[in-house]
């Protein structure tokens, strides 16, 4: 994958399984999500972890998802099991980890240096999910430039926890952090994902709150059960019309007359080279899905 790909690709859906549980894990292969998440944290009890440890490893080192991204979130570093999930993850063959409630640019140095021993190509994900967090916003942000990092995954369920805030459809309490993290993440160059949605059996519900999302301007959204996947990569795809809107305008600014014009009126409107730019990014996310399957 190039480098332009590796920034483009798609990442609309993160699916999260249980590492423990192998009917999803195999499930997972066949799903068009384009990541997955083994998660030996939340998903898995206590006497657990060590097999869910070593089913996910062996699970990426099986592979077969083809080209999505496949992440072991690890538990906590000062938790008992943090250590070994991470030194475990480290010599595995996933794409990232994802780690827990990292609060500032101290927890991500720590677990960059976790990693020391892993292969050059595997990232560093955080989840941005508690209130300590949401302080320190642009300076975790910045790590990605020395270390690993390179994705956020917003962890709304225990934000809402710890600030004692009602998590509603419509998402109220948490509309400026959101904000916050988006404009952190692209200032810094990191992907970002929304929160999960908890109502998976109501896909009305889910595809509202992927649109707050994508309004937002995350890339994708993470993701608690299959049924969630469809509708999360429809709304996170480009739609027929943003594809026309981007060609008119790689058309419009290759016109002999438009010729080193910084401004020009396309279909009526006002466009500048900044449309541009987005137009082609729009029109490399389209290929690299198309491509992906």
């Amino acid at each position: 994958m190039t480098a332009v790909e590796q920034d483009n690709r798609p990442r609309r859906s993160a699916l999260y399984l249980p590492a423990s549980n192998a009917k999803a894990i195999a499930r997972a292969r066949t799903l068009p999500c384009d990541m997955v998440v083994l998660d030996l944290e939340d998903a898995v009890a206590p006497e657990n972890k060590e097999e869910a440890r070593a089913a996910a490893v062996a699970a990426v080192a099986e592979g077969g998802f083809g080209d999505r991204e496949v992440a072991i979130r690890a538990n906590g570093i000062d938790t008992e099991w943090g250590a070994a999930d991470l030194a475990a993850i480290a010599a595995s063959q996933a794409d990232a980890v994802l780690v827990p409630k990292v609060n500032g640019p101290a927890d991500v140095a720590r677990y960059h240096d976790a990693l020391a021993g892993a292969a050059p190509g595997m990232r560093l994900w955080t989840m941005i999910e508690t209130c300590e967090s949401v302080g320190n916003l642009p300076a975790i942000a910045a790590m990605a430039k020395t270390t690993r990092l390179s994705l956020w995954i917003i962890g709304t369920n225990d934000l809402a926890k710890e600030m004692r805030a009602q998590l509603t459809p419509c998402r109220t309490p948490f509309l400026p952090f959101l904000s916050m993290a988006v404009a952190a993440a692209r200032a810094h160059g990191l992907s970002i994902l929304d929160g999960v949605c908890n109502e998976f059996r109501d896909l009305a519900m889910f595809e509202a709150e992927a649109r707050q999302g994508l309004m937002f301007g995350f890339d994708g959204k993470s993701l608690i059960h299959p049924a969630q996947i469809e509708p999360c990569n429809t709304v996170f795809s480009p739609s027929a019309a943003d594809l026309d809107w981007a060609k008119a305008v790689i058309d419009a600014f290759a016109l002999q007359e438009n010729q080193g014009k910084g401004a020009i009126r396309v279909e009526g409107k006002m466009t500048e080279l900044l449309h541009l730019e987005q137009a082609r990014r729009l029109l490399e996310v389209a290929r690299l899905i198309g491509k992906n399957g």
